[in-house]
């Protein structure tokens, strides 16, 4: 899997409108996620979501609940910032920034932790992982995500 910390050098990945992506520091794989280039931010669904302070750094852990189970993820807390939903509602959330992968590309990637409970994808894939490292093909889904493209829809 490569591993890239800055926008690709070559040529964009192209994906479809919804992929399959992993949070591997997180343990989670397999994640639908929308590609998004009207969000600015990219967020997960998030539960139960609490600052705290580890060896002098601030941390945040949260449950994200995923193939029917409740994973308890812990993360170094990057920010708290003011986001506007896709309704027009400013939130405060909390950020982190974690690698992400989607297809065979993983970068460092801001995540804000939201309730995404009334939201058909558990993640959404904003612009900014989006710059320079990647095109969407609106046309189609899963591009990235070969073992799901026969598989039909996806459960949460």
């Amino acid at each position: 899997m490569a591993r890239q910390d800055r926008p690709r050098a070559g040529p964009p990945l192209v994906v479809g409108w919804r992929e399959l992506v992993s949070l591997p520091d997180l343990g989670l794989t397999g994640i639908p996620a929308k590609i998004d280039t009207g969000a600015r931010t990219s967020s997960l669904h998030a539960r139960e979501v609490e600052e705290f302070e580890r060896g002098g750094e601030r941390f945040v852990r949260f449950a994200v609940d995923w193939g029917g189970e409740r994973h308890f993820c812990e993360a170094i807390h990057v920010d708290v910032r003011g986001i506007t939903s896709s309704n027009g509602d400013q939130q405060t959330r909390f950020v982190i920034k974690t690698p992400l992968s989607i297809g065979n590309l993983t970068f460092r990637a801001e995540i804000s932790l939201a309730d995404r409970s009334q939201m058909q994808f558990p993640m959404l894939i904003g612009r900014t992982a989006l710059r320079r490292r990647m095109v969407v093909d609106s046309g189609h889904s899963w591009l990235q995500s070969p073992a799901i493209a026969h598989m039909g829809r996806v459960r949460r």
